[in-house]
């Protein structure tokens, strides 16, 4: 809990710097429409925190060990959209612990992604991410079992769509699927999945 109480802290003292970056983008000559607006509109950061699922793609050695890909998952987000359909955001991932081939297996990372974003109707809107992660796993395992242990660090892609509900004009709540590519011991790489429901608070 301390290492995570860590992330938030600089998750959030990072919230300002995106908010300075789209503002950046708003100010410059090449966000302005032909008629002369703003066509980004006004930046807007925000904070968010998820709870959810994790989901594991990764062999689990053999039958005689107990196997569960799945646990609880852990993310928080700051970050700033420029105007109503585009932004950025960054992410701390912390996908859980699984049991595998007799010892366990987890997964953390941060993550950057571009975020799209459009309204479907009154109150609610869809979103999309694209973006990389860059992942750190710790793998534990008993002999025999086929798998590799060790610790592992390395890039990966990321992407993720989700639903959104404006309770305010500052909160929100959202449902939100992500697949987040990680290296593992074993030397692939497999994508951890997650669904999550979170709430987003914009300031």
């Amino acid at each position: 809990m301390a290492a995570l109480r860590t992330v938030v802290c600089v998750v959030l003292a990072a919230a300002p710097a995106f908010w300075g970056v789209a503002s950046a983008q708003t100010s410059s000559g090449s966000g302005s429409s032909a008629t002369g607006g703003d066509w980004f509109g006004k930046p807007r950061g925000y904070l968010g925190l998820s709870l959810g699922r994790s989901r594991y793609s990764v062999d689990c050695g053999g039958v005689a060990f107990v196997c569960d890909k799945s646990d609880q998952s852990v993310k928080v987000t700051a970050g700033a959209m420029s105007g109503n359909f585009w932004g950025v955001e960054l992410g701390y991932l912390d996908l859980g612990r699984i049991d595998r081939a007799g010892g366990t297996t987890k997964a953390q990372g941060l993550n950057l992604s571009l975020v799209g974003k459009a309204p479907v109707g009154w109150q609610f809107s869809v979103f999309g991410k694209v973006g990389a992660t860059y992942g750190r796993t710790e793998t534990s395992t008993l002999a025999g079992s086929g798998i590799a242990a060790g610790t592992k660090r390395g890039m990966g892609l990321s992407y993720g769509a989700g639903v959104s509900y404006d309770f305010t004009p500052r909160l929100s709540a959202t449902l939100e699927w992500d697949s987040n590519d990680f290296r593992f011991a074993s030397g692939g790489r497999d994508p951890v999945r997650s669904t999550s429901l979170g709430l987003q608070y914009r300031y």
